[in-house]
């Protein structure tokens, strides 16, 4: 299937999928005023893997910006994940489409979308994380959380080079700023991060909960501390 012309084009695949009782049930889970759809992560997983095939990353970009603008809940998705790709070179002009994405993000659903094509973009360049670390000081709330959905990566690796261990080091930095601010949202994030980094350095994470546990939420500890091998 080739990538549609437009953006409208793109609309009007993804809406002849359209389910309105499912909109419905969209609108009440994501608590934001905007269009929805009802089409299911699965359509929109297969339009986006079939547009990547067929077109080239100049297309796609342009499409995605396209479908962003619509502020349409689908369309965003669709926007990235027509980004969300391990190899792309050139990629900078993905990297900063991206990046200015994540200060309009109002929700978990499609920030968890536009992340989880940055974490390519960042394994990729890994020196991109010092663009992130202005985010961990947003006034925006989850421009904060993407600073830590995006680097999840990080936590992954089970031989970690000297600049991931870095990266770790620095964004557990930022984890313990968020215990001090009083959203539930940021330390379940915390907990998360924590909880992915034990199955890999448990003795990192148990340092770390050490000296600043005390501040975490409790269902956030008892969710970071979730995958600690008993000691």
């Amino acid at each position: 299937m080739s990538l549609p012309l437009s953006a409208s084009d793109a609309l009007a695949l993804i809406e002849s999928e359209r389910n309105s009782s499912k909109a419905n049930e969209m609108r009440a889970l994501h608590k934001v005023e905007r269009t929805y759809l009802g089409v299911s992560n699965a359509v929109l997983d297969e339009r986006a893997r079939d547009w990547r095939r067929a077109s080239p990353l100049a297309a796609r970009i342009a499409l995605a910006q396209d479908l962003w603008a619509t502020n349409i809940h689908e369309a965003r998705v669709l926007a990235a994940k027509l980004l969300t790709q391990a190899r792309m070179k050139p990629d900078d002009a993905v990297w900063s489409l991206i990046c200015t994405w994540v200060p309009e993000c109002d929700g978990w659903a499609i920030a968890d979308h536009v992340c989880t094509a940055g974490q390519k973009r960042l394994v990729a360049t890994p020196a991109r994380l010092a663009e992130i670390s202005a985010w961990a000081a947003s006034e925006q709330l989850w421009t904060r959380w993407a600073a830590l959905a995006i680097t999840a990566p990080f936590t992954r690796a089970r031989h970690p080079k000297p600049v991931e261990l870095e990266a770790r080091e620095e964004v557990l930095g930022w984890a313990s700023v968020y215990l001090d601010q009083p959203e539930p949202i940021l330390h379940k994030a915390v907990a998360a991060w924590l909880r992915d980094l034990s199955k890999r350095d448990p003795d990192r994470v148990r340092a770390f909960l050490e000296k600043h546990g005390k501040r975490m939420q409790g269902a956030a500890r008892r969710e970071a501390m979730k995958s600690l091998p008993r000691t």
